[in-house]
């Protein structure tokens, strides 16, 4: 971990929402697991941490949202410059607006994201490798979803764009990212289908009731 400040790039957030939730039946970036939608939930973290947070999007949802909702000036939406490519490319569309700057992306369907594990990721921010991300304890892969992405990584990026190779967790590995362990195993868990939703809530009830 490099603990110099000035060697690290302006900070943006970026709150994945673009996937088209088939196997949940519904938009995961909808369901209100901390009391409001899963993607405001998240824009509100990272604002405390960011310069700026972007709701990342397909076209459509971008059109949907500005029409259905009086979006509070500080809920920015950034619509796919790279359509039907996955993660990749909105993490793409968001280098192609602040290239010189960081972006920490994080996906929509991770409930048990909290600010402590957003403030720790930061904390052992590296900004001399091209990303920092946690290593997941299933499989101690990184992952790529919840990771501050440097502005290193933007050409790397485009190039395995360019080759058809679509995974950002393969980017990881191949570039030899900063890891760092989970100070929760359950942290990274991530809900795709409404049997893992209803786990997940009973999940959440429980850590309220214990609080």
């Amino acid at each position: 971990m490099v603990s110099n400040d000035t060697l690290s790039p302006k900070l943006n957030g970026l709150v994945l929402i673009g996937g088209r939730s088939q196997r949940m039946g519904s938009p995961k970036e909808n369901i209100q697991w901390h009391g409001k939608e899963q993607r405001y939930y998240l824009i509100d973290l990272l604002q405390a941490c960011c310069e700026t947070v972007y709701i990342s999007c397909r076209a459509e949802q971008a059109r949907e949202m500005a029409d259905s909702l009086e979006l509070e000036q500080s809920y920015k939406l950034l619509p796919d410059n790279y359509p039907n490519i996955g993660p990749i490319g909105g993490m793409l569309t968001a280098f192609d607006l602040l290239p010189e700057q960081a972006w920490l992306v994080l996906a929509c369907d991770l409930p048990l994201i909290d600010s402590a594990a957003i403030a720790y990721l930061i904390q052992h921010r590296d900004p001399l490798k091209i990303a920092t991300a946690f290593a997941n304890p299933q499989d101690m892969l990184p992952e790529p979803l919840f990771a501050i992405w440097e502005p290193s990584s933007y050409p790397i990026l485009k190039e395995q764009v360019a080759q058809n190779r679509l995974s950002p967790r393969q980017v990881l590995i191949q570039q030899q990212a900063a890891l760092i362990d989970s100070t929760v195993a359950e942290i990274l868990t991530n809900v795709n289908t409404l049997g893992e939703a209803s786990r997940m809530k009973a999940i959440i009830a429980g850590k309220s009731q214990d609080r």
